[in-house]
């Protein structure tokens, strides 16, 4: 089986060294698992992550010219984002909206003028 770049595979970790762990793919290839790619938080020590023997799905994420295959756990994990559905809204729903802000945007400033003018002293001239 061929080894191609974005594609999801199960291989079995058969070493750990502390930048990474290598993992046996099907087919008899080895790739290598860099410690920045096993989770999605900064990872100290591999060992409390992956253990030789155990099974793991990785995304293949280059080929080098090589052979030298590098691999990622936390991609493997990544889902697209779900998009959300749209909400029509009436020209109405947008008035009452921009409305609602002019209204509170004049409070906020008539309150803030207040608070300046009676620092200043009050209203009239020096």
């Amino acid at each position: 089986m061929s080894v191609e770049v974005g594609s999801k595979v199960i291989g079995k970790v058969t070493g750990i060294k502390n930048f990474g762990a290598f993992v046996e793919l099907p087919g008899g290839k080895t790739g290598l698992v860099h410690i920045s790619e096993v989770a999605d938080q900064y990872v100290e020590d591999i060992n409390e992550h992956l253990s030789v023997g155990q099974e793991i799905e990785v995304k293949v994420l280059s080929v080098g010219d090589d052979g030298k295959i590098s691999l990622s756990i936390k991609k493997a994990k990544e889902q697209k984002p779900k998009p959300r559905p749209r909400r029509e809204s009436s020209p109405e729903d947008f008035e009452k909206k921009l409305s609602s802000f002019l209204k509170d945007s004049e409070d906020r400033l008539s309150t803030i003028k207040r608070q300046t003018e009676s620092r200043r002293g009050g209203r009239g001239k020096r």
